[in-house]
């Protein structure tokens, strides 16, 4: 009797130990194909729960320059330009454009070159009539003034804009947990006309407010801070690329509407992130900045900028620009190292 109650059972607990292993593998292919296909998961439930959320909040960025209609991103077919402006204001000072960046992006190919042009350079101020520090278009005119400023500084036209306030920077660092940033040794903000501050070096991840500290920090040289920007756009590019970064979208969005404003169209901006964040591979970011010798006129310190690297940066805008380079013919600049 109990002989036949063994093989009466045996062949059960065999069956359920089948249908266990079955739901195991069952579970570890649909778990692989999960990592494999996480970023268009993530943008599937984007464009389910997300998407017009979305695209409202964007409706209070976005800001057409004046006297300038809507235009739509054809990022499909050719490569386009962008004004990036990181605006600083303390306290009652005038806002400045502390940060400077024309950028071309690539989105065939994922790549962007963000040329960096140091606040203190000393240029003609188109609309002003004078030559003074390229950052202090932003508190005569904006972001028209900006924009056309620069133009003119480079000799090719930048079709967009997009400007962030850089109190809303420390806030998306935050609302993102923050963000790793390569700080070998203690930086001191220790000049007596200057905000003091000390960012600890070598911890593991930063702060809002340690970045923003990051990247107003000026008391070594302009060409090392421009630098620093660039990292820490690099960085902030890696960040947002996390899979765990898709549900604060809704909260950097509100971030964003009290302090980021751009001439791209909602709809475009949301279809470019797409495309750019979600291609086979992550975004390939080259940077370039335009040194300057530093010189004082009538007692005011300014870069006036090397000839050379404008030209080169010229050539870097017009293979990147032009649709026809292919990705082995782009030009790709030179390499600059923070001292």
């Amino acid at each position: 009797m109990t002989d036949q109650k063994l093989k009466r059972v045996r062949p059960k607990k065999r069956n359920r130990l089948r249908t266990w292993g079955i739901i195991l593998l069952v579970v570890a292919v649909l778990g692989a194909g999960i990592y494999v296909y996480r970023k268009p998961l993530a943008v599937m439930a984007f464009d389910m729960f997300l998407s017009n959320h979305v695209e409202k909040k964007l409706q209070k960025s976005y800001a057409p320059l004046q006297g300038e209609q809507p235009k739509p991103v054809v990022y499909q077919t050719k490569p386009f330009t962008a004004l990036l402006l990181g605006v600083d204001q303390r306290d009652n000072e005038p806002a400045r454009s502390d940060t400077m960046i024309y950028s071309v992006i690539r989105p065939k190919e994922n790549k962007i070159l963000l040329i960096s042009i140091p606040r203190d350079t000393y240029t003609e101020i188109v609309g002003k009539g004078k030559k003074d520090k390229i950052n202090h278009a932003y508190a005569f005119g904006g972001e028209k003034m900006s924009k056309d400023t620069v133009e003119a500084f480079l000799g090719h036209q930048a079709e967009y804009y997009a400007a962030i306030n850089f109190k809303g920077l420390r806030d998306v660092v935050d609302a993102l947990g923050g963000v790793e940033l390569p700080i070998a040794k203690d930086i001191v903000n220790k000049d007596k006309d200057h905000e003091k501050f000390t960012i600890k070096a070598n911890q593991p991840i930063y702060n809002g407010k340690d970045a923003l500290n990051y990247v107003r920090y000026r008391e070594d040289s302009d060409f090392n801070r421009t630098k620093r920007h660039q990292v820490f756009l690099n960085s902030m590019v890696k960040r947002v690329l996390q899979l765990d970064q898709v549900s604060k979208i809704p909260e950097l969005m509100d971030i964003a509407g009290a302090n980021f404003k751009t001439d791209i169209l909602p709809s475009n901006l949301i279809d470019l992130a797409k495309q750019l964040l979600t291609g086979d591979n992550p975004p390939q970011i080259y940077s370039y900045t335009i040194m300057g010798e530093g010189t004082r006129i009538n007692n005011i310190f300014y870069d006036l900028a090397d000839k050379k690297d404008v030209d080169y940066a010229e050539k870097l805008i017009e293979s990147w620009s032009n649709p026809d380079t292919t990705d082995a013919q782009l030009l790709l600049p030179e390499k600059q190292v923070i001292e």
